[in-house]
């Protein structure tokens, strides 16, 4: 059922979910930004969030490097790989912030995928970096990681209730955004 966001369905817009101009938000969002806040959680329930530099395919996955000890690593092989990702700029005013929200599944990624994916992560790069897939494999204390996002949404509209202002997310589809990118 499409719904407007309200306090009924947690203040999330679904009429929206394949509107165009929502949809190119949500790539610019991607698009611009080069970190992503990375949240995950331990089996005992303990929250864990990391700022991580970030690329992306065509199909939305998102991609990052981390020491394999890390505690949000750690938390990955031991929680089913349930993860939450957030992409934001965190530099513009107040009450101006766009976010891109996505829930998936994180994994590492397969050793033959490594050097494809890492050219992603080094055309991303505004630095220039001379790492090799070796740097990510076997005894290498890193590995680069994969999340297949589930659901996305996107910041939608403040809406005025009383003398406050609420903030609400749009639920994007999946399948448009990877549409809007491949086209």
């Amino acid at each position: 059922m499409l719904e407007a966001a309200s306090v009924t369905n947690g203040w999330v817009n679904t009429i929206d979910f394949q509107n165009p101009e929502v949809i190119a938000k949500a790539f610019r969002i991607m698009a611009n930004n080069i970190y992503c806040t990375l949240s995950t959680c331990s089996l005992d329930g303990y929250p864990w969030v990391s700022p991580v530099f970030f690329a992306y395919d065509d199909n939305y996955n998102i991609y990052w490097s981390s020491a394999i000890e890390s505690k949000h690593s750690q938390n990955l092989y031991s929680n089913d790989g349930k993860v939450a990702i957030a992409i934001f700029n965190s530099s513009v005013s107040e009450g101006t912030l766009d976010g891109l929200y996505f829930y998936g599944t994180a994994s590492e990624l397969k050793p033959d995928d490594t050097e494809k994916i890492l050219k992603l992560l080094i055309n991303r790069a505004k630095r220039q970096h001379n790492r090799t897939a070796d740097d990510y494999l076997n005894d290498s204390p890193r590995r680069i990681y994969q999340c297949q996002p589930q659901e996305a949404w996107v910041t939608g509209e403040r809406l005025p209730i009383g003398n406050q202002l609420i903030d609400t997310k749009i639920q994007i589809s999946l399948e448009y955004l990877r549409h809007y990118v491949n086209s």
